[in-house]
């Protein structure tokens, strides 16, 4: 496979199928059942370790001792930048699936949460903080909100 395909696919085979549950089907049992596990983003890392691991010599020098130059040498390689991407696919994946995660678990309605997780698709630096702003007005209370939480038995604290 070449790079520039895989450089397609960390996005389209390993994460878009995750965002699209989370966007288009976001009450559906499946959804909930998938995204509750932190290993939905283990297909975008697939790619990271095919393209990262044969190039391990290049790559701990520049997480080990970082420096722009260092890492514009690296990534000027198609394998380095597809690595890379991999790497960013999975970290937007796995804040995107906590940003759904907390939504749910807040009952923010799906049609407000489906414009901040496309944003968290594409950029996550704005998405996120912009999610932190707005949770707290926006959530819903439930009823397991009344539930009081069982006493702590003594001796176990």
């Amino acid at each position: 496979m070449s790079t520039s395909t895989a450089f397609v696919l960390v996005f389209f085979v390993g994460a878009a199928p995750f965002w699209t549950l989370m966007i288009a089907a976001p009450n559906w049992r499946v959804t909930q059942r998938v995204m509750s596990s932190p290993w939905s983003v283990t297909l975008s890392l697939v790619f990271w370790y095919i393209y990262a691991i044969p190039r391990l010599l290049d790559l701990l020098p520049a997480v080990l001792r970082p420096t722009l130059e260092k890492w514009q040498e690296l990534t000027a390689s198609p394998e380095a930048l597809t690595f890379t991407w991999a790497q960013i696919i999975a970290w937007d994946l796995f804040v995107g699936r906590w940003v759904y995660l907390d939504s749910r678990e807040r009952n923010i309605h799906p049609a407000v949460m489906a414009p901040i997780l496309l944003l968290t698709i594409t950029l996550s630096p704005i998405a996120v903080p912009l999610y932190l702003l707005i949770r707290k007005p926006l959530t819903r209370s439930t009823p397991t909100e009344a539930i009081v939480e069982p006493a702590i038995p003594v001796g176990t604290r």
